[in-house]
C-alpha cells in the first residue's frame, strides 16, 4: 500500500458554524494526523488538537494518535461539553419531582 492515499473528512461544529474538511491522506494516517493536516485550527483557534476528544460517525475513540483511518470516513473533533448531562437530568427529574409535589 506504499504511497497509496484515501480521501477522509474532518468535522468541527459550534452553535454558530460548522466545517468540514474533505482531504487526500497517505494510507495508515491516524486520526489526529489527519486533523492536523486538514489546517481546521486555522479556522477554530480555540480547538487544542493534543487533547481534543475526537470520534468517527458519532463513535467517540479514546486514541485519536493511534487510530488510524480507513477510506471514507469522517474525524469529528468534539466541543467539551459545558455542563455534565447526567446532572442536567437528575436536577430536571427534581424540579419535575418538586412541581408534583406542590400542585
Amino acid at each position: 500500500m506504499d504511497g497509496e492515499t484515501i480521501q477522509v473528512e474532518v468535522a468541527y461544529a459550534t452553535p454558530e458554524k460548522q466545517l468540514i474538511i474533505p482531504l487526500s491522506v497517505p494510507c495508515g494516517t491516524t486520526m489526529l494526523e489527519a486533523a492536523k493536516r486538514s489546517g481546521i485550527v486555522d479556522k477554530f483557534p480555540e480547538i487544542l488538537l493534543e487533547s481534543a476528544s475526537m470520534g468517527v460517525f458519532g463513535k467517540s475513540e479514546p486514541k485519536p494518535a493511534e487510530r488510524e483511518l480507513v477510506a471514507n470516513e469522517r474525524v469529528e473533533i468534539y466541543r467539551p461539553l459545558l455542563v455534565d448531562p447526567k446532572l442536567v437530568r437528575k436536577q430536571r427529574a427534581a424540579d419535575a419531582k418538586a412541581r408534583k409535589e406542590s400542585g
